[in-house]
């Protein structure tokens, strides 16, 4: 072979191997347990319409109830009455995930579509929630504070409550370890926060969690920016409307669910925002 050609296809094993190595060294070995990664998407923008409501306490209140024990109640009766408003308005439960699937691929969404979130993860999301769900055929997010879970703190849901739910269809979403706020916080703090409970909850339920909920809706670029590190599709924030858009996946809004929260309220949230 002569010297020049000789020299060509030495130089160009040698790029082919640094190439290689540099891959191994860049891209992060993915296990089959892991979950998988964010959607890249079709590269369309799309806007979306579709409330997504926050609830917290679907219980009777307790005697010694404060103001903002109060204020994040609903009560079961009432609960239910929403549960029945939505069913006879003809709406259709999706979750998180399907609303990912339309702004990144524009899947088709129900004629009416809703997604039913629950913060924390109050034992009451399971006696009181969960079996009306069931009754309507609708399904839900919770967002479970795992710290509390491993605690065996009695106001929160158990491990096998929480399995049993997501085996039936509710997703099951991060709402961080121990509900803390997550501003000016450093990236070690963050990551136990945030990864730490992801991978708690996919221990215990086997399901990849794609959802998350910042603590009283408190976060910063810090924050996001770990969460982009994450398989999290879309996290929801306490900031009010019903817009959605594919580049706004980790701060959408919601429609608070208060104490004051009738059927009539339900309706004007619906149709105003």
């Amino acid at each position: 072979m002569p010297v020049v050609l000789q020299c060509f296809w030495n130089a160009r094993r040698f790029v082919l191997l640094l190439y290689g190595v540099l891959l191994l060294g860049l891209l992060p070995v993915q296990s089959q347990d892991s979950a998988p990664p964010v959607p890249v998407g079709d590269g369309i923008l799309r806007r979306i319409q579709v409330p997504i409501l926050m609830y917290h306490y679907v219980s009777e209140l307790p005697p010694d109830a404060d103001a903002y024990r109060i204020d994040l109640t609903i009560l079961p009766d009432m609960f239910r009455a929403h549960m029945q408003y939505l069913h006879d308005a003809g709406y259709t439960t999706i979750s998180l995930d399907d609303l990912d699937n339309a702004l990144r691929y524009g899947a088709p969404l129900p004629p009416r579509p809703i997604i039913l979130t629950f913060d924390d993860g109050y034992v009451d999301h399971y006696a009181h929630v969960f079996p009306v769900l069931r009754e309507f055929g609708f399904t839900g997010t919770f967002f479970v504070i795992t710290g509390r879970v491993d605690s065996g703190d009695p106001a929160y849901m158990n491990w096998s409550q929480i399995t049993e739910m997501a085996a039936a269809g509710m997703t099951i979403g991060s709402h961080t370890k121990n509900h803390p706020d997550l501003r000016d916080r450093d990236y070690d703090f963050l990551v136990y926060e945030l990864l730490g409970s992801i991978e708690t909850l996919e221990a215990h339920t086997s399901y990849p969690v794609t959802t998350f909920a910042y603590p009283a809706g408190r976060y910063d670029d810090a924050t996001l920016a770990v969460l982009r590190d994450l398989p999290v599709r879309r996290a929801v924030t306490t900031q009010p409307g019903m817009i959605h858009t594919t580049d706004n996946r980790l701060e959408l809004p919601r429609l608070r669910i208060s104490s004051d929260t009738g059927v009539a309220g339900l309706a004007y949230l619906l149709s105003n925002g």
